[in-house]
């Protein structure tokens, strides 16, 4: 028998462990050593974690110094001599992050990959947009190789609906022996988060911090004087609590928020709401002359006919000013419109505002010039450059996705370094971007999502105001709304208290990712591995707390089924004939309704260009011109052009029955809808064709076709339930009705655990399921192939679909597979790409335009045609449908690669210099996709890569932020 070591002793043992933690305490005290101040306790206990060789989840809030726990893993790994990646969701974050990275540790140890741009990809430690890591493990590429750490700044953006999958596949994929920090914006389900972490990638510390280095006051600003919105004299950081969430303290207004305790409103400001709410009520019900000086007082901006405030609006120049005179620059004033930021630096510079010094006025001057000395002087104009560098010169800019990347370059620059007092941003630059401020200003506390108005929510004011208060140089921040009619400082004060937001998981499995995940693991092990995503983490927790519900749920119903209890019948009988009876008249009504829909779309989508229609009602009622049809929508909504020649889209709420063309004119070939003199003159030609023909009778609004249709079964059906009703036994209860009332709770309880029911049983294996689809619809198209013994492969087409990456993966492997770019040259296979990757946004959606060639044409009917046929099949499979191909950019991309001049280019359009750029960008990535995919067709190969050379000129060459 071999003999066993003995055991340590406790000393041995005390003496072991203090070597070793002596010995792991070297790197930390080496990083701190090489910084100039001492690290806060969680960015210590963070770092502690990562060198014991456990993953980390940091989240803390915007400038609490979360990225210090990202560079001490870049530091371990290269003490350990291993590589580290650092990945962010947006190129400008991941160009700043390797400018600082290469200035602390040398050019030649940091690289930098963003899809666009490739520097030193091999070094040690790499920034990266977090879609470049995904890419790289798909494709199993060397870079990996002696990977030690990855950091995921901005984690959070995982609840992303569009590109928030990313950053799940790349936790899930990333080999075992990575060690993973990821930093987050302070989220109310960290644990959650950190467990899941920990399931998928092993010990995971999660390490959480609500504190603020720089404290932060909230603020009202009314008219022209700042008012503290929550009482006391001191920072809301440090308040003491009025009372619990909710809770009523007498005499004051708690703000109530479900998360932290409530706090005093001003009483000041709650008293200006009052004032203000008794103004409106008697504006609104009328008090003789009382109310007329009150009038007269209303804001020069305001509506006519909207609520109305004692308060004077202060102007953009004059909040402004007052922010200086109190010593609250710089500031960022967030507003949610590109133009709203234009027009704020335009209304400042006329209003004569100079925040600069001299000697600052040249320091910009040189800077400015010298970032614009590469720009063709030819494109200075159409960039808008004198008036954006008169801002700059002023200590005024705008910041938003609409300028040139260089020109936001410069802006963060300058205003990091003091240069630039005041910015006016959207909300994009609270992503990342590290511009912080002495003072954030907000607005409005709504903003327009693409469909509608909605209020920004807690999480996006704390995201906002978090920019407020510079580590190291201010010792308080201040974030100021500006008081608008209607605003109410409860309201505020609720946002203002909630310090967190959860994280939802939007992941699911895409075409390209599930064939990725087929062709390296097989489909089993795939389903496996989709099963362990976050989104279904918390589909499997949410289902404990349903099937709770249900049981509650259950206990109820046996109490309402004994209330409705009848001594002359079984009353369950007689209440389901009520709801039979009642269905059947319903669905009566809803046939018809059908029916007319039915006729009202077909009547929609046979209307061709130059008929005549008189639309009823909707954003165009009155006469218009037909400019386009719309045969392929399951909702059709053709073009037209009202009289008063504007241009809209008309569907089933503007009309009320079937539409009838009037007339029909010619449209003429010139006809070009952007220009307003086609538009009068067609308009003219309208006038004059309908002035010879009397309108025809509007439609028959007989609904006899519904009836003819489907009544007579339903007529009798509803007969005989009439009469089975009356001849019920329960019919004759004097409580009947009381039964009925217990019998309908019954019934909508039922309803409500049914569908609970139902969320169980769809949560379970819901991201399995959703990838079986995707599998079926795949197998459909050829692209996964079963062999006779049942083994799941990649065909050639799906090999080629493994290499591509977009929000249109399939539809761009459709279109390569069906030849639509053979055809083509180098400018037209741009434009085509340009097709598969331009999102316009929903009001910038206009008519399809004629194409630069029939051979492009031809190219974009092959895959529009083949988006309606996915569409369809998605739509059977349940699966989420392909957006649809947007044709609003081919001209300018024509254009470009033609050589035009960017002033040509974007004539004519509404696109932004920033966003044109943008968008080349995403087609050259593209293409450099498409050309590196070893299965394609040499000829097209090398028509991307000549489109590239074609495209990549000018303002998109010289700009490094995309």
């Amino acid at each position: 028998m071999s003999s066993q070591p003995s055991p340590e002793s406790p000393s041995e043992r005390y003496r072991a462990n203090a070597e070793r933690a002596a010995e792991a305490k070297t790197y930390l005290g080496g990083f701190i050593r090489s910084l100039d101040f001492e690290l806060d306790d969680f960015q210590r206990e963070s770092c502690l974690s990562l060198q014991a060789g456990r993953g980390v989840l940091v989240a803390a809030p915007t400038g609490a110094g979360k990225t210090i726990v990202g560079e001490f893993a870049i530091y371990l790994a290269l003490q350990r001599g291993l590589k580290a990646f650092y990945t962010t969701p947006i190129k400008a974050l991941s160009n700043q992050k390797y400018a600082e990275l290469a200035a602390k540790y040398g050019a030649a140890q940091v690289g930098l990959l963003t899809g666009d741009t490739s520097i030193n990809g091999e070094a040690p430690v790499v920034v990266m947009t977090t879609e470049v890591l995904r890419n790289m493990l798909y494709a199993d590429s060397d870079t990996l190789d002696d990977l030690g750490f990855v950091v995921m700044d901005e984690v959070h953006y995982l609840a992303d609906r569009f590109r928030g999958a990313v950053w799940e596949e790349v936790i899930i994929h990333l080999p075992s022996e990575v060690q993973v920090a990821s930093l987050s914006a302070t989220v109310s389900n960290a644990e959650e988060f950190g467990a899941w972490l920990d399931t998928v990638r092993g010990q995971t510390d999660v390490i959480v911090s609500e504190h603020r280095p720089v404290p932060l006051w909230q603020h009202v600003m009314v008219g022209r004087k700042i008012v503290d919105l929550f009482a006391g004299d001191t920072t809301f950081d440090e308040i003491a609590p009025a009372g619990e969430a909710g809770e009523t303290v007498p005499g004051k207004a708690v703000a109530a928020d479900v998360d932290r305790p409530g706090y005093e409103v001003n009483p000041e400001l709650l008293s200006m709401a009052r004032a203000e709410s008794q103004m409106n009520f008697r504006g609104r019900f009328g008090h003789g002359g009382r109310n007329t000086r009150r009038q007269q007082q209303r804001p020069r901006d305001e509506p006519q006919g909207g609520p109305r405030s004692p308060v004077r609006k202060a102007s953009r120049p004059q909040v402004i000013a007052s922010l200086d005179r109190q010593d609250l620059l710089p500031a960022i004033t967030f507003i949610f419109s590109r133009a709203g930021c234009d027009a704020a630096v335009a209304q400042c510079v006329s209003a004569g505002l100079w925040l600069t010094t001299e000697r600052e006025q040249l320091m910009i001057a040189q800077r400015v010039d010298e970032a614009a000395q590469d720009v063709p002087s030819e494109d200075l104009d159409v960039l808008g450059f004198w008036s954006w560098r008169d801002g700059l010169v002023r200590g005024l800019a705008a910041h938003h996705a609409g300028m040139l990347p260089t020109f936001k370059e410069v802006v963060e620059k300058l205003f990091v370094d003091g240069l630039v007092k005041a910015v006016f941003a959207t909300e994009t630059l609270a992503l990342g971007v590290n511009m912080p401020a002495r003072c954030v200003v907000l607005e409005k506390l709504d903003k327009f999502n693409g469909e509608a108005h909605v209020n920004i929510t807690a999480g996006e004011y704390t995201q906002l105001t978090g920019r407020a208060g510079r580590r190291g140089i201010d010792v308080e921040g201040h974030a100021v709304v500006l008081w608008q009619p209607g605003t109410d400082p409860a309201a505020v004060a609720g946002l203002a208290s909630r310090r967190t937001y959860p994280l939802n998981s939007s992941f699911r499995p895409t075409y390209n990712m599930s064939i990725n995940l087929v062709a390296q693991f097989g489909r089993a092990r795939a389903r496996e591995i989709l099963e362990s995503s976050f989104a279904q983490f918390q589909a499997d927790r949410s289902v404990v707390g349903l099937a709770k519900q249900v049981r509650g749920r259950e206990e109820s119903l046996a109490g309402f089924s004994k209330a409705m209890t009848c001594h002359l019948g079984d009353f369950t009988e007689y209440a389901r004939l009520r709801r039979a009876l009642s269905d059947a008249e319903k669905n009566a009504s809803q046939v018809t309704s059908r029916a007319r829909k039915s006729l009202t779309e077909d009547s929609l989508s046979r209307l061709l260009p130059g008929d005549v229609v008189d639309v009823p009602s909707g954003r165009a009622p009155g006469l218009a011109v037909v400019l386009s049809s719309d045969h392929h929508s399951r909702e059709p909504r053709p073009a037209v052009m009202t009289l008063d020649n504007q241009l809209r889209r008309i569907g089933l709420p503007d009309v009320e029955g079937p539409l009838s063309p009037i007339t029909r004119i010619r449209i003429p070939k010139s006809f070009n809808a952007k220009i307003p003199k086609s538009r009068r003159d067609l308009a003219s030609s309208v006038r004059n064709a309908i002035r010879d023909h009397r309108p025809p009778a509007p439609p028959s609004r007989d609904e006899d076709f519904g009836r003819a249709a489907a009544q007579p079964n339903q007529e009798k059906r509803i007969t005989e339930l009439r009469r089975e009703l009356r001849s019920h036994p329960c019919h004759g209860c004097s409580e009947r009705e009381d039964h009925a009332r217990w019998s309908e709770r019954w019934w909508k309880l039922r309803q409500e655990t049914d569908g609970l029911v139902r969320q169980i049983q769809g949560r379970t294996n819901t991201i399995a399921k959703t990838f079986d689809r995707v599998c079926g619809l795949l197998s459909s198209y050829g692209y996964l192939e079963t062999s006779d013994s049942g083994v799941l492969s990649i065909s050639r087409d799906g090999q080629r679909l493994r290499r591509i990456y977009g929000e249109k993966d399939l539809l761009i492997s459709q279109s390569l597979r069906l030849g639509a770019f053979n055809d083509l040259d180098a400018a037209e296979v741009a434009s085509l790409a340009s097709v598969l990757v331009y999102q316009a946004k929903r009001e910038d959606r206009g008519l399809r335009p004629k194409m630069p060639s029939i051979a492009l044409e031809s190219a974009v009917d092959t895959v529009v045609r083949e988006w309606s046929a996915l569409e369809d099949l998605e739509e059977a499979s349940k699966l989420p449908l392909t957006g649809e191909p947007e044709l609003g950019l081919v001209w300018p991309i024509y254009k470009w690669a033609r050589g035009r001049h960017l002033q040509d280019v974007l004539s004519g359009t509404d696109l932004a210099a920033g966003d044109f750029v943008r968008w080349v960008k995403q087609v050259i990535d593209l293409l450099d996709q498409l050309a590196k995919i070893p299965e394609l067709d040499p000829r097209v190969a090398r028509l991307c890569r000549d489109a590239i050379a074609l495209i990549k000129r000018g303002v998109v060459a010289y700009s490094s932020v995309a």
